[in-house]
């Protein structure tokens, strides 16, 4: 049976983190029936362990539902799975771009939270459908009224038409179907003679190659056809296209307005990019789309493999990885410590994890990273200005005439007893307030300026718990500010370890080379010499732990007599431990480059 274009609809799930949008999606695909009962688990379109593990989405993950309307038709309703948290908003981005509607998760205990009005806005950028879903009714803290008020109040959307469901019992799920046909509108496109369509995900099979991701938006698609994607003019031959449905369908022909995939015998991963336009040779489209905003990396680390023999394949992994994730940045780096590797830029902390742990579970890369650090620009006495994201490549404080640091503006929405803590940690990070507002009786939205440096440490676990978990927090980017910048050095038996260095506000450093310097001295194994640990600014040391030698007690067999004899052979023995830590060199483990990294 041949697909007409009016029966299609695409559609995506977006919510604040944790209501519950993998669990919707998974009793989407459970009525729609394309997988059997034995086969269906929870988190399904979580297909990385990471997520399964962390229960959070990731990766925004495509399926097509077969659907039989009240009136007889049968339609096709591609949902595009989204992630929830503010790292990674630059998914959904890409997400509604494939999109012609939305459900806007809100969850009946928690109400509206700051990323579902980021996300929101997201949507009313792309032009999108909105159907407001309220979610968890069957909680004993549900309180629907009150969900519904925030619907009009903070989202400007009717809550009429607001559909009550629990995804995790299944109440109301199947009328989402039914709304979904009615109020999304089918894809528009005009029969154009040419074949036009996006690129929005794609990832790296061993056996077949890449496997691209894309929405059609003019024209249709069979194998055996010739296609060119328009950033680099690379062609190739079509192998096969299909739906995701769980796994890949292959189908005989994709048309205009459906989400898909095509598998072309792809070797070269660099021609794949996320945004790109593919058209073919013979029905070429005069002009690319539009494609995404940029993501901009916020936070910079850089990664070297444990054993240096590994650097290929840390080099290989990253290309297959920057595939898949495109907001993933990275160039070539060195350090005197740990040899060759990489510069990465990530969206945010949990971004930068995330990465890390992908590496190490799927492409079996051991990894040490240095300390996170954010873009600061440097103005020197010649008044030349350099932007700089590594302590490695700060200069000489003679040479510098002012330093400025990137600050965000951070929407925080709290209910109101929670001011207090709030405005308590957010100068604790030397925050400052801008504004608040009432969104209703008890809840209230508080503007912050924050500097990004401070953010991406430890902020949003202090806010989370002085919140009780209420807390939400969104956040962009608003520019650079005058700031007292230091460049903290930690010094191991008399050398500078220049992966542990990291640059930081001089009214932080020394609490923070104290934290470092204790961690080092648990995780750094005991010798048979004395090693001293220091933090120094410059020349001045701020902070020092020694960890002391394994000491064999040389004094056993002079027992009464003269103390004389047992000073000569303790003397005896410091002689040795001198010239051992003349000779010996400390080993740093893994776990000593991790503990500085993370907070208490």
């Amino acid at each position: 049976m041949k697909l007409n274009k009016k029966n299609i609809r695409n559609f995506s799930i977006i919510a604040h983190i944790d209501h519950g949008k993998s669990t919707l999606s998974d009793r989407l695909i459970q009525l729609s029936g394309i997988i059997s009962e034995r086969d269906m688990k929870e988190q399904i379109l979580d297909s990385m362990d990471i997520e399964r593990e962390r229960g959070i989405t990731i990766k925004s993950q495509t399926v097509s539902l077969p659907y039989t309307a009240q009136d007889g038709k049968t339609y096709l309703l591609n949902l595009i799975d989204t992630p929830g948290h503010v790292d990674f908003s630059y998914e959904v981005s890409r997400a509604l771009a494939s999109c012609e509607g939305a459900l806007i998760l809100v969850d009946a205990s928690q109400g509206v939270e700051a990323q579902t009005l980021a996300n929101l806005y997201l949507a009313m950028e792309h032009d999108l459908a909105i159907i407001p879903v309220i979610n968890k009714i069957d909680l004993p803290s549900a309180e629907i009224e009150w969900a519904k008020e925030q619907i009009e109040e903070d989202l400007g959307l009717d809550s009429d038409d607001a559909i009550l469901v629990s995804a995790k019992t299944g109440i109301g799920v199947d009328k989402i179907f039914e709304i979904i046909v009615k109020k999304i509108p089918p894809p528009v496109s005009g029969d154009a003679g040419f074949f036009k369509a996006l690129v929005f995900d794609s990832h790296y099979d061993a056996f077949r190659g890449t496997i691209v991701h894309f929405r059609i938006f003019e024209g249709s698609i069979k194998k055996g056809e010739k296609i060119q994607f328009m950033s680099n003019n690379a062609q190739y031959k079509v192998e096969e296209v299909g739906l995701f449905q769980i796994v890949r369908q292959p189908q005989d022909e994709l048309i205009a307005g459906q989400v898909g995939y095509f598998i072309a015998g792809i070797k070269n991963i660099s021609d794949v990019k996320i945004g790109d336009t593919v058209t073919m040779a013979d029905k070429r489209c005069d002009k690319a789309m539009a494609g995404f905003r940029e993501p901009t990396p916020v936070v910079f680390s850089s990664m070297y493999p444990v054993a240096s023999d590994d650097y290929e394949e840390l080099t290989e992994a990253l290309e297959k990885l920057k595939l898949n994730d495109a907001s993933l940045i990275y160039e070539k780096d060195s350090s005197v410590a740990l040899g060759f590797g990489y510069r990465c830029g990530f969206l945010g902390l949990l971004h930068l994890e995330v990465v890390q742990e992908r590496l190490e579970r799927e492409y079996n890369v051991s990894l040490i990273l240095t300390s996170p650090s954010v873009m600061y620009e440097i103005t020197y006495t010649d008044g030349t200005i350099k932007i700089i994201d590594n302590p490695v490549q700060y200069p000489d404080p003679a040479e510098i005439s002012r330093v400025r640091e990137p600050f965000i503006k951070a929407s925080i929405i709290v209910p109101d007893k929670y001011m207090g803590n709030v405005m308590q940690v957010c100068h604790e990070f030397r925050g400052v307030s801008k504004n608040y507002q009432y969104l209703t009786s008890n809840r209230m939205e508080m503007k912050f300026e924050l500097p990004l440096a401070e953010v991406v440490y430890e902020f949003y676990d202090r806010l989370k718990s002085v919140t009780q978990g209420y807390g939400s927090f969104d956040y962009e980017i608003a520019g650079y500010q005058e700031t007292d910048l230091v460049k903290l050095d930690f010094i191991i038996n008399g050398e500078r370890v220049d992966a542990l260095s990291q640059l930081i506000h001089r009214d932080k450093a020394e609490a923070r080379a104290r934290t470092a310097c204790k961690k080092l001295r648990e995780e750094i194994p005991r010798q048979q010499f004395k090693i001293p640990i220091q933090g120094a600014i410059g020349g001045k040391i701020i902070s020092r732990e020694t960890i002391s030698a394994f000491r064999k007690d040389v004094t056993a067999k002079c027992y009464g007599g003269d103390i004389s004899r047992k000073r000569k052979l303790l003397e005896k023995q410091k002689k040795g431990k001198k010239r051992m830590k003349m000779v010996g060199s400390v080993e740093i483990p893994q776990s000593a480059f991790l503990s500085v990294l993370k907070t208490d």
